[in-house]
């Protein structure tokens, strides 16, 4: 299959990435760095999550996050919402698109979530019908399709059906995350493959982790595949609390300079997304995981040295 012309970032560092962080972020700074990934060029945002803010005390501020923020025309700011009463709050707050999620192993999903996987699915569509009732697009999530931390390799076709059925719920698109970064390429096209025998490649997004250093050379295979919508996150922020070791999400700024090198368009402006990341990452206190991001910085604090 040819590569995509075209391909769709979707940003979740100011969610998933920064949900895992140990340092305190407020809200003026999540808003800084939203607006600075929407200014970038970036047009879809995770930009918080409707948890509990006893579970996930990185997203207590949700509801302020989305009543600062200047809105970009023709950008999507996002939410998760794991309940309904999560989906009440995100209405509240004016987002207009939400993501539910279940995962495909058993375990993962009593750890994650405290239910089975069919339970699981029972949430996610009372909360996608509730969310289409509004108005709201809905966006699934699948975590750990490659393997589990408490269950081991995840077969592909177990994959399948979960996807035709968050599709048949209302979900627009189905996000596969390799939440702990364990995929090689060979295996994310088996994974791409098993999901498409059941729905459209063009409803299809990969989420990679990049724990074993596979995280672009997965997005790669997942391109030859025809995948052309691809979850990333600004600085390599992010983990995952519930799998243990995983590291952060593939870095956008590595995505986005891999694209420039393919011909691929995107709409994102490199050295305007660098400084984004850059930003979060002098209030974190803390390395940036995107290789792209440090050379570019360093070359540009060398060349700024007096001669």
């Amino acid at each position: 299959m040819s590569l995509p012309q075209h391909v769709k970032i979707f940003e979740v560092g100011p969610r998933d990435g920064l949900q895992n962080e140990p340092t305190p972020v407020d809200t003026a700074t999540k808003v800084a760095l939203i607006e600075k990934l929407a200014a970038a060029g970036v047009s879809a945002i995770e930009s918080g999550s409707f948890v509990s803010p006893k579970w996930v005390p990185q997203m207590a501020g949700s509801e302020a996050v989305f009543g600062t923020l200047k809105r970009q025309s023709g950008v999507t700011y996002s939410a998760l919402t794991p309940n309904m009463r999560g989906l009440e709050r995100a209405i509240s707050a004016g987002v207009t698109e939400v993501a539910v999620f279940i995962a495909a192993s058993e375990a993962f999903s009593q750890k994650n979530t405290n239910c089975t996987i069919a339970e699981g699915l029972a949430r996610a569509s009372e909360l996608t019908q509730a969310a289409r009732a509004e108005g709201l697009n809905v966006r699934g999530y699948i975590s750990v399709v490659a393997g589990c931390p408490y269950q081991g390799a995840i077969k592909p076709s177990t994959l399948a059906p979960l996807s035709k059925a968050l599709l048949d719920m209302g979900c627009y698109e189905v996000s596969l995350g390799d939440s702990t970064g364990v995929a090689t390429p060979g295996q994310t096209k088996a994974i791409i493959d098993a999901v498409v025998s059941t729905i459209p490649i063009n409803q299809v997004a990969m989420h990679c982790h990049n724990t074993y250093g596979q995280a672009l050379a997965n997005i790669y295979a997942a391109l030859e595949m025809g995948v052309a919508v691809i979850d990333s996150s600004v600085a390599g922020l992010g983990g995952c609390p519930y799998a243990p070791g995983a590291t952060g999400n593939v870095a956008t700024e590595d995505v986005v300079y891999m694209l420039n090198g393919m011909g691929i368009e995107h709409g994102i402006d490199l050295e305007e997304l660098v400084q984004a990341g850059d930003f979060i990452i002098q209030q974190l206190g803390r390395q940036n995981d995107s290789g792209v991001a440090r050379a570019m910085l360093a070359k540009s604090a060398q060349e700024a040295e007096p001669a």
